[in-house]
Order: structure tokens, then C-alpha cells, then sequence
């Protein structure tokens, strides 16, 4: 467990909120559309990885409320980027699904974010590109605590 009121633990921690702020910003730069919101971006990758979801569900994992998730579904909708189905054992509800268009539009997105982030590697040598392989587990751990 880092100890923040040490300083070289303070600032490791530092350092890295800084460094993968600026990269998720430079990354965020390489989207295909630019009409839809990072929180639009975020609401289609959690349906890519996780399949349909109802609103709720999506609020609970996006950290929004209820109704700002239904005003999000809703510009996604008429986007042509997701669909509602009624849902298979609660009438009253609906799920999300995302459309063809929405799986196309992430997979380029992927692809330009991946081919960017590629270009940016080839200028680390090969140790640091070592070190960076070793470390993505542990940012991905990180990513889903």
C-alpha cells in the first residue's frame, strides 16, 4: 500500500494520475465521431463488453443517475447507435442493445486509437517497452477496481 505521507510514494502516485490523465486525454483526440460525448463513447464500449444492459443497469456501471442515463440512451437512440427491446421477463422494462453501426463505429475507433497509441511506442526503446507490456496488467487491474 503506497504511503502518501512518504515522498516517494507520493509522488509515484503523482506522477502516474498525471501520466494516464494526459494519455486518456491524447487518446480521447483519436475518436472517429466527434458529435458523441466521452460519456456517449463510454455507455457503447460497456455494451460492446458486456452485452445488453437495461438503463439502470448502464447508470449503475457508468456512475450517473437513472434519468441522466435515460436522456443518454435516448440521443444514442436517435443516433441510430443502440436499440430498445422489451426485456425478456420484466415487461416494464426495456434493454439496451447496441446496432451494427454502433460495433462498426468501435471497432474503427479501436483501430485509430491502437494505430496512434503504436506510433507513439515506437519511440520508446525496447526496455521501456518491456516495462510498459509488464505494466498494463496492473493499470488494467487498476482500470476495474
Amino acid at each position: 500500500m503506497p504511503d502518501l505521507t512518504h515522498g516517494d510514494d507520493a509522488a509515484a502516485v503523482n506522477s502516474l494520475r498525471s501520466a494516464v490523465m494526459r494519455l486518456s486525454r491524447r487518446l480521447k483526440h483519436q475518436r472517429v465521431d466527434e458529435s458523441l460525448s466521452p460519456t456517449e463513447m463510454s455507455v457503447l464500449g460497456t455494451l460492446a463488453r458486456c452485452g445488453t444492459a437495461t438503463p439502470g443497469e448502464l447508470a449503475r456501471k457508468e456512475h450517473v443517475q437513472p434519468p441522466s442515463m435515460t436522456r443518454i440512451v435516448a440521443l444514442l437512440e436517435a443516433k441510430g447507435l443502440v436499440r430498445l427491446d422489451p426485456h425478456p421477463e420484466d415487461r416494464r422494462q426495456k434493454v439496451v442493445t447496441q446496432t451494427e453501426q454502433a460495433e462498426a463505429m468501435l471497432a474503427e475507433s479501436r483501430r485509430r486509437r491502437n494505430a496512434w497509441l503504436a506510433s507513439m511506442v515506437d519511440g520508446l526503446d525496447e526496455d521501456e517497452w518491456a516495462k510498459l507490456r509488464e505494466a498494463a496488467p496492473v493499470l488494467e487491474k487498476l482500470a476495474h477496481l
